[in-house]
């Protein structure tokens, strides 16, 4: 059996066991992936890092899609083709831009900024999928870019820099929820394996081609910042993803969106521990409104 299928295998036990437990566990990995980053930072470029995840993660997932999922691969009409590759480039967008942003911003700023991308889905449904704005969508939306000012007011002292840092884990947020626009789509037709081994290669070839023109190195990286970057792709790309899709056959999708919002608390704990990065007033109050603005976002959500 291979790493694949060991992921696989590992996740459906755990959502056999409890679909709560498998959820659980994904939030438990997800919280250790910026860290994950700033370790994996000291010894290689963020785009490097990203480069290597995606292509780590779809190379693991290569056997197991080519061995059960071929003649649905096969079957791919030229518009799911066209969606896929438009989902994986919006995916690489998103890992671009958060795993930059943490050379520039504080821990807790950026994972809780990059959790808005619920925000930007509601505020382009009604654009992209006719699906029109409620009014608790439409609140949540507010108070949530409340919290942003607010932190990017706190980060508004420490320089240009931070407010780079916030603008482009807002842009990673922006792209991880055109990614799940198309995702739903896609997710209709396609098995969750088909679906994320496809889009996981593309963004993996749209990073490594990034890497490549911004004469980024993949090679000659140190052994520890190697040693992250295979955590991030087994544990935060496949383990933590795959079991929040999984628990969303068993659970509301308005529960596992509310869920999702402990990991950027988990994060910033985390942060606080083995970074010595404790959040500022501003960013746990910014933090605070930006969460609330989700939760409030996500009550109307539906399966």
């Amino acid at each position: 059996m291979g790493i694949g299928d060991c992921v696989v295998s590992l996740v459906e036990r755990l959502g056999r066991v409890s679909p709560y437990l498998g959820l659980g566990v994904g939030l438990v990995v997800a919280s250790t992936s910026a860290i994950a980053v700033r370790y994996a930072q000291e010894g290689a470029p963020s785009l490097s890092i990203a480069a290597w995840r995606l292509t780590l993660a779809a190379l693991v997932l290569a056997p197991v899609a080519l061995g059960r999922r071929r003649d649905e691969l096969a079957g791919l009409t030229r518009g799911e083709l066209a969606r896929a590759v438009a989902a994986g480039v919006l995916l690489a967008l998103h890992f671009a831009a958060w795993i930059s942003s943490l050379e520039h911003t504080s821990v807790a700023a950026s994972v809780v900024l990059v959790t808005t991308n619920p925000l930007f889905v509601g505020l382009l449904s009604p654009f992209l999928l006719r699906e029109p704005v409620s009014r608790a969508m439409f609140g949540g939306i507010l108070v949530a870019f409340a919290g942003s000012g607010v932190i990017a007011l706190g980060d508004a002292g420490g320089g240009d820099a931070h407010l780079l840092g916030d603008s482009l884990a807002l842009l990673g947020a922006i792209g991880v929820a055109g990614y799940m626009m198309l995702g739903r789509a896609l997710r209709r037709k396609l098995s969750l394996l088909t679906y994320i081994f496809v889009v996981y290669s593309v963004a993996a070839v749209v990073l490594l081609a990034a890497a490549l023109l911004t004469r980024q190195p993949m090679r000659g990286l140190t052994p520890q910042a190697y040693g992250w970057i295979l955590y991030l792709a087994l544990g935060p790309q496949l383990v933590a993803h795959t079991s929040f899709n999984w628990a969303l056959r068993y659970l509301s999708a308005a529960f596992v969106t509310v869920s999702l919002l402990s990991e950027p608390i988990g994060t910033s704990l985390l942060a606080w521990l083995l970074l010595h990065e404790p959040p500022t007033i501003l960013e746990v109050l910014g933090g605070a409104l930006i969460l609330s603005g989700v939760a409030l976002a996500s009550r109307e959500e539906r399966d």
